[in-house]
């Protein structure tokens, strides 16, 4: 079976909020542009049933919805010059609203930061991050662990990726 036979995508449950119900023919949508992010209009309505003005729209829908948050190329940073990835635990002083929201601020900024989560047991944030050298990735455990109300940070240098998928199941 294909990834755009019909029987792949089945419609999910209405949230609380009606406008963000999909239909089978919604998740065909979002499954297509999971997987060919830069397909025209015409192909992703061909090869999900539809023509191409009601395709256009409901992807419109889905971007205005929040679903459809963006479309990016997936590089290989290694060849790019960013060899390291690594994650990095961190353990606030606090954990009050307002220490939350100036880490994940001043993180923001940070161009090797990739990903930012907070996280329940054993820390309060998890980072992805990427650097160039192993001197560029000590200098950033330096510069987070220099940060006002950190109180640790863990590091873990990745060895090898053998599986990094975007997107959700469906």
């Amino acid at each position: 079976m294909t990834r755009h036979d019909s029987d792949t995508y089945k419609a999910i449950a209405p949230s609380p909020i009606d406008e963000h119900a999909l239909d089978a023919t919604d998740l065909r949508i979002v499954g297509e542009l999971q997987i060919h992010g830069r397909m025209t209009n015409v192909e992703l309505a061909r090869r999900t049933g539809l023509s191409a003005p009601p395709c256009l729209r409901r992807v419109r829908r889905l971007e205005e919805l929040g679903i459809l948050k963006g479309y990016h190329a997936d590089v290989d940073v290694e060849k790019l010059g960013w060899p390291i990835t690594f994650f990095a635990l961190i353990g606030l002083e606090s954990q009050k609203g307002a220490a939350l929201e100036d880490f994940e601020g001043r993180v923001a900024d940070w161009d090797e930061v990739r990903e930012c989560h907070m996280i329940r047991g054993g820390g309060d944030f998890l980072l992805r991050l990427i650097a160039r050298d192993p001197n560029h990735q000590n200098e950033l455990t330096r510069r987070l662990t220099d940060l006002d109300a950190v109180a640790r940070v863990v590091t873990l240098q990745t060895i090898r990726t053998s599986l990094s998928r975007a997107g959700i199941p469906l």
